[in-house]
């Protein structure tokens, strides 16, 4: 227990719980931020977990003195008085009056860029993320990823809150979930497997356990764009549950997931959303339209040929997106009953019209967040698709197990979560709100 001059200091408190100890002694542990040395006194800036505190050194607080090792960037525990004060805009603020500053530790060398300031000027994204252990620590930096903690708490509280239970499933996998060429194969020891694209054919088991399930974890695409939405590498947020009366079911629980998140950052992440200047949506309920019903929007409303009408591409997601916004008053939107042959082999086709799918995506302000619907559930039901779409079922035999000793009926979703996060704080690459972003030019730091 530290005591100066007989008097106990309540060790490590946290600045928001300054103001329950105004005039006693309390120690933070944190980086110096910043120094400004003024005539008689000098303001020391401490940088915590997710705050900036502002400590005063004058000669006459204590009998602490100096010490001119002290620098940016140093490691300490200031021991100080809590003061109330009062800022240009008359609101009270609190800060410490130092008593003490212990050093634990000293930079070997200046940083290589400036991160004291409100945001990181003039340096381009290659350099950020190449110094990425650094220049997170820069408070806007650091605010991305305090925001993409609450999106994905929210996602995680929710669903937990609603009778899902929280899965790890496997990285490694013996086959790819979504087919095609954009999987990452692995030796493993002699024998070929793939880095998961998805938890898919895991959490579709898992239903049969739990019946609702969730997991937010990496998956791998070889994808060969170098682009500002693709990375190799991403977040996904994905849930499966059973025993639906339909694909509706997910939306309606993306639905009550999506308005969760966005209560939660706005109360309890004000601070980060106000130095990011993020416009955080309201969301009452999410309409939807058909996929061709969408297409004819695009064709006749906004006069734009598509080139492929299996899916969307950019610009016509931005449609879409302005749309929304402008004839349905959201920023969000539903769009179903994609096409089959776009679709995967566990995609339940729509027994009114098997060329469309039982399946959705969500764009939010045109960009596609989330990717989900009803799965097949009938054991010969998938066994005939899986032929009719040319892939063997015997090398599915483990995921097919599932159908083949009963499954309810079930569907899902998975959500980029470094999307999300890009799209919702207005940034135009999905590096900026990725902390160690893989592409396939990166793979450092």
């Amino acid at each position: 227990m530290e005591k100066i001059d007989g008097i106990i200091v309540k060790d490590t408190v946290e600045f928001k719980d300054f103001k329950d100890f105004e005039n006693r002694l309390v120690s933070i542990k944190g980086y110096i931020h910043r120094i400004r040395e003024m005539t008689g006194f000098s303001f020391v800036i401490i940088r915590t977990a997710r705050e900036t505190v502002q400590c005063v050194y004058a000669p006459e607080f204590s009998d602490y003195r100096w010490d001119e090792r002290l620098c940016e960037e140093a490691c300490v525990k200031i021991t100080g008085k809590v003061v109330k004060s009062t800022d240009a805009k008359g609101n009270d603020r609190f800060e410490l009056q130092i008593h003490g500053i212990e050093i634990l530790s000293l930079p070997a060398e200046a940083l290589p860029i400036v991160v004291n300031k409100k945001q990181l000027d003039n340096i381009n994204l290659s350099t950020v993320l190449d110094l990425r252990p650094v220049s997170m620590r820069n408070p806007r930096e650091r605010a991305i990823f305090k925001i993409q903690e609450g999106i994905a708490r929210g996602f995680r509280d929710y669903l937990l809150s609603n009778g899902f239970t929280e899965i790890r499933s496997p990285k490694i996998n013996f086959a790819g979930a979504e087919g095609g060429t954009n999987v990452f194969k692995l030796d493993y020891f002699g024998k070929e497997v793939y880095l998961a694209q998805s938890p898919q054919l895991y959490k579709q088991a898992l239903v049969g356990v739990f019946q609702r399930v969730f997991e937010v974890a990496p998956v791998f695409r070889a994808e060969h764009h170098d682009t500002s939405r693709h990375l190799n590498e991403y977040t996904s947020m994905d849930f499966e549950m059973g025993f639906i009366n339909g694909f509706e079911d997910i939306m309606n629980m993306e639905t009550g997931v999506l308005k969760y998140i966005m209560t939660l950052l706005k109360t309890e992440y004000s601070a980060e959303i106000e130095l990011l200047h993020a416009d955080i949506p309201e969301i009452t309920e999410i309409p939807a339209i058909k996929f061709m019903d969408a297409k004819d929007i695009i064709i006749n409303k906004f006069r734009y040929t598509p080139s492929d009408m299996k899916d969307f591409d950019p610009q016509e997601e931005e449609m879409l997106g302005k749309y929304a916004k402008k004839e349905l008053n959201s920023d969000f939107l539903f769009v179903t009953h994609y096409p089959s042959k776009k679709r995967p082999f566990y995609t339940m086709d729509d027994p009114e019209d098997p060329e469309y799918t039982l399946s959705f995506d969500l764009l939010f302000r045109g960009l596609e967040i989330t990717s989900g619907g009803q799965r097949i559930h009938d054991y010969n039901a998938q066994v005939e698709k899986m032929k009719k779409l040319g892939t063997d079922p015997e090398q599915f035999a483990t995921y097919l197990m599932f159908h083949k000793y009963g499954a309810p009926p079930h569907g899902g979703l998975g959500i980029g979560l470094e999307r999300l996060t890009m799209h919702l704080l207005g940034f135009k690459n999905v590096r900026e709100a990725t902390m160690f972003p893989r592409d396939i030019n990166r793979v450092t730091p």
